[in-house]
C-alpha cells in the first residue's frame, strides 16, 4: 500500500514535470493520475510488452510514469471538453 502511494507520487510528478501545464486538484490530482498511470502502465507493460516488474525499480517507474502521462493527457482532454 505505502510503496503503490510512493510509486504513485514518484511517477505522477514525473509525468507532470514532462508535462508542465495548469491543472485543477494540485498534488492530490498529481497522486492519484500517478497510482492510475502505474496501474495503466502496468497492465500495458505485463500484457503488451511481456516486462514482469514490481516494488520501486528503474523500469517500474517508467512505466507507471508513462501511464501517468498517458492518464494526464486523457484528463485534460476530458476537461477541455467539459468546459466547451
Amino acid at each position: 500500500m505505502i510503496e503503490s502511494l510512493v510509486l504513485g507520487l514518484i511517477a505522477g510528478a514525473l509525468g507532470k514535470f514532462l508535462m508542465p501545464g495548469k491543472d485543477p486538484g494540485g498534488i492530490i490530482v498529481t497522486i492519484l493520475l500517478g497510482i492510475g498511470g502505474a496501474s495503466v502502465g502496468g497492465f500495458i507493460a505485463r500484457n503488451l510488452l511481456s516486462i514482469e516488474s514490481s516494488g520501486l525499480s528503474l523500469i517500474n517507474i517508467l512505466v507507471s510514469a508513462g501511464g501517468a502521462i498517458l492518464l494526464l493527457i486523457l484528463y485534460r482532454m476530458f476537461l477541455s471538453r467539459r468546459n466547451r
